[in-house]
């Protein structure tokens, strides 16, 4: 079984706005189903080949992507995503170049998030028993500081424990979304359950 792929730190504003680009993003999305060529992507997303080959270099280059085996067929370049594991300095540690990036790649993966939810809602009647694998918790804890880091390690743990490669993923496997999310509720507010 291989290993999930190491903590990388991200401190660099120019690696993060490569990830917030929004053809960008778009050409993960797509990647996700498996390895594609600049071509096959242009037209999956309605662009033409010499602008995804260029954002897929892009990506490249900062280690979001990699060349990978694809059918023989000429000189084509076949892409994948590479597997990452991004960690982001505290926010009081981030420049505020930094701090923009990362405000907006979160704004930008919660709004997914939330769109991904809602058409899993639209469909989920015609999922068969899959459409019962939504484990909901919602909870409010009180930690010390020290404790949120080792309660995140925690969830990492576990995260890391269940990972597998593409080569692992058995045939009845399913992707799900697993997000995790907590923050410090403001003195104003009351802890919700």
């Amino acid at each position: 079984m291989s290993s999930p792929p190491e903590p990388e730190q991200v401190d660099d504003p120019a690696k993060l706005k490569a990830l917030t680009h929004p053809r960008r993003l778009r050409i993960l999305n797509e990647l996700r189903h498996g390895p594609a060529t600049a071509t096959r992507l242009a037209r999956a997303l309605g662009e033409n080949s010499g602008a995804t080959s260029y954002h897929l270099r892009r990506l490249a280059e900062h280690g979001y992507v990699e060349e990978t085996e694809g059918p023989a067929r000429g000189r084509e370049r076949w892409w994948r995503i590479r597997p990452h594991d991004l960690r982001f300095p505290p926010r009081s540690e981030q420049s505020p170049a930094l701090r923009a990036q990362v405000d907006e790649f979160g704004r930008q993966k919660f709004q997914a998030d939330l769109d991904l939810f809602a058409r899993f809602q639209q469909q989920r009647e015609s999922m068969g028993d899959w459409g019962d694998a939504l484990p909901f918790s919602r909870g409010t804890l009180h930690l010390t500081r020290d404790e949120v880091g080792r309660f995140f390690e925690d969830y990492l743990a576990l995260l890391r424990r269940y990972w597998r490669s593409a080569e692992e993923i058995p045939p009845e496997a399913r992707a799900l979304a697993v997000r995790f999310v907590t923050f410090p509720i403001p003195e104003t507010e009351e802890p919700v359950e």
